[in-house]
């Protein structure tokens, strides 16, 4: 077989539908609404928007915020006829497999696995920071040797980020529709947060601070301010607040009818998020001049202590912390989910996509587990965050023109689902080349970086997984039988 061919193979999606027929399907368009809400609207929803409009974009971060809704929404079309046709685990590793062939598919999940992985150690490192600093003026400090990653301020290890995120990866393997109960609950909590902020903050705004909207354009240590090139700056920062609806795709082997729950969890999610954010964001930059924001890593509290707040900016802070919570369930139960899907292909270890005697692939996800913590203890978050938002991008390129192939399958050897992009053939198109549009605007080091983790994929590629996925092995028993 040629090199083209071999590379090429596609998966049958009835394979895939059989092996991942043994998930537990227990998953409620509710549950993926706050697995959706509860990752997009992370930590992100609290820092972001006061740091991109002090680096970028001055009172109009709300235009980043909404290009790049768009630009996400697109792509969330299409990510929701994918999910409707195949419902498999893995998400866009899985569905390449089966519409572009198996190395294609490989870069995707490949891509995708960065974001999971690094998120996770990311979440888990900011809730330990906020965490500890809610804390402090109680007179409660744990040690430098315990509060920070190996090698930094004298860090050997961050107790309480190995702790959580080991205490959601517990939680998990009791069962997903256990965790989505308590997903849903936190969710609550922290809209409910959101819209306290909201609320509180319309009367504390000063008409002042939206003057001028856009400033004028110029250049700065940080790159683009103002004008729109300081917004499509803003968006390439923003983006990776909106990266969370994949987690909702990546679990769609065990929801309950996915012809309709997959398309209503993603999109609705992704509607809920955008309000918020853009809510947010205009209340925020007009409670104090947007300058006010620089280097601070809590604007919210900022905000509400300089109105006279204090008292709400506790509750905020202390439901923000806890509402961390909500995106380290989502990552970890994607994540472990793609890895799941690469044992179960042979892409990796045969062993990381076994099913423990619940049928629950819990050996995947506390293998995603310790390489968080890992990932956490040891690299700083300057050279790996970068990766989230470029990997993730690339998943969404591949799905966008995914569409095309799978509509020349869907009533053929793949269900027609009941959710279809509209606008076909255009949207999909519009939703890569929008992606393309925003990866271009990431900087040299977030693409150096992705260079770097796409070649270890290579390399694991054609190291291990040509030789010993699902299909080799297929290909070779069929050709022994021939002989």
């Amino acid at each position: 077989m040629s090199f083209w061919k071999t590379i090429t193979r596609k998966e049958d999606p009835r394979v895939y539908a059989n092996k991942d027929g043994h998930l537990v399907r227990s998953l409620r368009v509710r549950d993926f609404l706050a697995l959706g809400v509860g990752t997009i609207v992370s930590t992100s929803i609290f820092t972001l928007p006061g740091e991109v409009a002090a680096m970028h974009t001055g009172p109009a971060v709300s235009i980043s915020f909404l290009v790049a809704a768009i630009v996400a929404g697109l792509v969330a079309f299409a990510y929701a006829e994918m999910a409707a046709a195949m419902p498999f685990a893995g998400s866009a590793y899985s569905w390449i497999n089966v519409v572009f062939g198996e190395f294609f598919g490989w870069v995707a999940g490949w891509a995708l696995l960065a974001e999971y992985f690094i998120a996770l150690a990311f979440v888990g490192s900011g809730l330990s920071a906020n965490f500890r600093a809610l804390i402090a003026p109680l007179g409660w400090k744990l040690p430098a040797s315990l509060s920070n990653a190996f090698g930094t301020d004298g860090g050997v290890v961050d107790l309480i980020s190995v702790v959580v995120i080991a205490a959601v990866a517990l939680l998990i393997s009791f069962g997903v529709s256990r965790a989505a109960r308590v997903e849903n609950i936190l969710v609550v909590l922290k809209v409910f947060a959101v819209l306290l902020f909201i609320v509180v903050g319309l009367f504390a705004l000063h008409a002042s601070n939206y003057v001028p909207f856009i400033p004028k354009y110029r250049e700065t240590a940080n790159g683009a301010f103002g004008g729109w090139q300081g917004i499509y700056a803003g968006v390439s920062m923003i983006f990776l607040s909106y990266i969370g609806f994949d987690s909702i795709a990546a679990n769609s082997a065990e929801a309950i009818n996915p012809q309709k729950t997959m398309p209503r969890g993603i999109l609705g999610s992704l509607a809920i998020a955008v309000v918020l954010f853009v809510a947010v964001s205009l209340v925020l930059v007009g409670m104090l001049p947007y300058q006010k924001y620089a280097n601070s890593a809590e604007p919210v509290g900022l905000a509400l202590r300089a109105a006279g707040h204090g008292g709400v900016a506790t509750v905020v802070q202390s439901i923000a912390v806890v509402g961390m919570f909500t995106a380290l369930i989502g990552m970890s139960m994607a994540g472990s989910r793609l890895i799941y899907s690469f044992g179960r292909d042979g892409m990796l270890p045969k062993w990381l996509g076994g099913l423990d005697k619940n049928q629950r692939p819990n050996r995947a996800l506390w293998t995603l587990t310790l390489g968080g913590i890992l990932i956490g203890a040891f690299f700083p978050f300057s050279f790996l965050s970068q990766l989230i938002s470029a990997g993730t991008l690339i998943a969404f390129m591949f799905v966008s023109l995914g569409i095309y192939a799978l509509r020349k399958r869907e009533g053929k050897d793949i269900p027609d689902p009941a959710f279809k992009v509209p606008f076909y053939p255009v949207l999909p198109a519009l939703g890569f080349l929008a992606s393309l549009f925003v990866f271009l605007g990431l900087d040299y080091e977030a693409k150096l970086y992705a260079g770097i983790w796409f070649l270890i994929g290579l390399v694991i590629y054609f190291a291990y997984g040509m030789k010993h996925s699902y299909l080799s092995k297929k290909e070779a028993n069929e050709d022994g039988q021939t002989k």
